[in-house]
C-alpha cells in the first residue's frame, strides 16, 4: 500500500510528488511525462518567480527534469474511480487498483460534471476506460469523446471493436483516419436515454443514435471520480490545508479554484504535501 496517491502530473502534483519523494514517502503519481498540457500551451511566463519570462514548452521540460533527476515516474494511467474504504483509498486506474492511505486530486480545471447526463448514465453506457468496457460494444455504434491526442490509440482500440465510430476530438489535427470513424464538427450537449444511453444532443441540433459513450480525458470530474466529494461551484471545496471534506483526500491546484496561475498551483501541492505529511503521522501514532 502507497503512502500517497497523487493524481496530475501539473505544477500542484508535480510539487506535491517532490516534497512527499524528498521525505521519504511511498509515492504512487498518476498522470503523463508530457506534465501540464495548459503549460505547453503558454507562449510566455513572466509571473513565477526566479525563472524570468520563460515560454510554456522550456518550463514543462523543466518540471520533466526535475521529476527525471528524483526519480519521479508517472503511471501512465487514468484513474477513473476512487472508493473510500475505513483506512485507506482504492484506486481503479484502467484494468489495475492500487491502495493508498491518502489521495491527492492535482487534476486541473474539470468540469465538475461532465456533458449534461453523463454523470446519470454512468456504468450504463457512458465510461471512461476503452480497455476495461470496450468489449460489451463489440459490433455497436458508440461515440467518443477524446480530450488529447495522447488518448489517439484507444480510440483505435475501439475502433477496432465496434462496427461505427462518431469521434468528438477536442483538440486540433486529429490523427485518426479509418473506415468506420466518423470525425464529427458539432459538439456533445447533452448525454440522453432511459435506463441506458441511447442518443446524444449535439450543439447543431441534431439527435445522434449510440449504444455508448467513451470518455477519454486526462481526467475524471470529481463527483463521478470520487462519492461525496463536496464541490464549492465547480471547484473541489478544499481548507487552507488543502484537505477535502472526506479524511485522508486532499485536493490542490486549478482543480481548487482562482486563480488558475502556475504559482498558485505550486503553493498549493505543496501545503497539500506537509498536510498528507501530518495526516499520515496522526493515523499511525493512533494505531
Amino acid at each position: 500500500m502507497f503512502d500517497t496517491a497523487i493524481i496530475g502530473t501539473g505544477p500542484a502534483g508535480l510539487s506535491a510528488a517532490i516534497s512527499l519523494k524528498m521525505r521519504g514517502k511511498d509515492v504512487v503519481w498518476f498522470g503523463s511525462m508530457e506534465m501540464s498540457p495548459k503549460v505547453e500551451r503558454s507562449e510566455k511566463i513572466a509571473n513565477y518567480p526566479g525563472v524570468g519570462i520563460v515560454g510554456g514548452k522550456e518550463l514543462n521540460e523543466s518540471f520533466r527534469a526535475h521529476a527525471k533527476a528524483l526519480e519521479l515516474e508517472p503511471v501512465d494511467k487514468m484513474v477513473t474511480g476512487i472508493t473510500k474504504l475505513r483506512d485507506r483509498y482504492v484506486l481503479l486506474a484502467e484494468n489495475d487498483m492500487f491502495e493508498a492511505k491518502t489521495v491527492l486530486l492535482a487534476i486541473g480545471s474539470v468540469a465538475a460534471k461532465g456533458f449534461p447526463g453523463e454523470a446519470e448514465y454512468l456504468g450504463h453506457g457512458v465510461s471512461y476506460c476503452a480497455t476495461c468496457d470496450g468489449m460489451f460494444y463489440k459490433g455497436k455504434t458508440i461515440a467518443v469523446f477524446c480530450g488529447a491526442k495522447r488518448f489517439e490509440h484507444e480510440v483505435r482500440y475501439l475502433a477496432d471493436i465496434a462496427e461505427k465510430v462518431y469521434l468528438f476530438a477536442a483538440y486540433p489535427d486529429c490523427g485518426i483516419e479509418l473506415p468506420n470513424v466518423e470525425l464529427m464538427t458539432a459538439k456533445i450537449k447533452a448525454v440522453n436515454g432511459e435506463k441506458r444511453i441511447s442518443t446524444l444532443s449535439l450543439t447543431d441540433g441534431a439527435e445522434l443514435p449510440v449504444n455508448g459513450l467513451f470518455c477519454l480525458r486526462n481526467a475524471v470530474a470529481p463527483t463521478a471520480l470520487l462519492k461525496n466529494l463536496e464541490l464549492d461551484g465547480p471547484h473541489i471545496a478544499v481548507d487552507r490545508k488543502q484537505a477535502t471534506n472526506l479524511p485522508g483526500c486532499f485536493a490542490a491546484g486549478d482543480c481548487t479554484g482562482l486563480p488558475y496561475q502556475i504559482a498558485k498551483a505550486v503553493g498549493e501541492g505543496n501545503v497539500a504535501a506537509h498536510t498528507i505529511l501530518d495526516y499520515i503521522a496522526e493515523q499511525e501514532e493512533t494505531k
